[in-house]
């Protein structure tokens, strides 16, 4: 069975979760405590060199240690139903969105987060290296996730689905986005009427508790 090595409080394999979910396909489960640090312990470093989470080790012992890999390879295996897109058109439109998604909105909150945190000193990026922490990157995340939302709600204006006309992995990343942002104190104003009818409709999937 696979196995994938989460932390239920981290945005990043809260994706993975929701995917494997929407894949139906079932795993095991191994919690990694981020607060205690226990992704950079010795222990983990052997499973994990990268120290991060999520990854997820295959039948045959593979480990994916990030959420393309971990995507590319359940779409692969687990064909229906399609989260990365049929056609060629649907496949581009995904991409490009769930991309937005990560770098425009899930990389905004997490520099607005890591670099403002005093629990997070040294610790701006995640991963085996240690990296100061840099306010005026915190600064421009916040004003970043408030231009993501901006942009979500335009492209959601007549949309059910983010890309490509169906859920897909866009829509999870970017409810990831939208949920995490609470952390720094930031979320859909009234004005983002289609960004919060899309996020209600999410909220009616199973996979969206996880």
């Amino acid at each position: 069975m696979l196995t994938l090595y989460d932390c239920a409080t981290a945005p990043s394999p809260r994706r993975a979760r929701i995917f494997l979910a929407e894949k139906g396909v079932p795993h095991d489960t191994v919690q990694v405590d981020l607060r205690s640090g226990e992704q950079l312990g010795a222990a983990y470093r052997q499973i994990n060199p990268q120290c991060t989470v999520p990854a997820l080790r295959t039948e045959d012992g593979l480990l994916l240690s990030d959420n393309a890999a971990i995507a590319a390879y359940l779409e692969a295996r687990y064909p229906e139903p399609p989260l990365l897109g049929s056609t060629p058109e649907e496949k581009a439109d995904i991409a490009s969105w769930n991309w937005r998604a990560e770098f425009d909105g899930l990389l905004a909150v997490a520099d607005a987060l890591r670099n403002s945190s005093p629990a997070m000193a040294g610790r701006a990026l995640p991963g085996a290296v240690n990296y100061a922490q840099i306010p005026q990157l915190a600064e421009r995340g916040l004003a970043r996730v408030e231009q993501f939302f901006d942009t979500l709600d335009a492209r959601l204006q007549g949309r059910d689905f983010i890309a490509g006309g169906r859920f897909s992995v866009a829509d999870i990343t970017a409810v990831v986005v939208v949920d995490f942002a609470r952390i720094v104190k930031k979320k859909p104003q009234e004005r983002h009427t289609h960004l919060l009818r899309w996020r209600s409709r999410m909220g009616e999937r199973p996979s969206m508790a996880l």
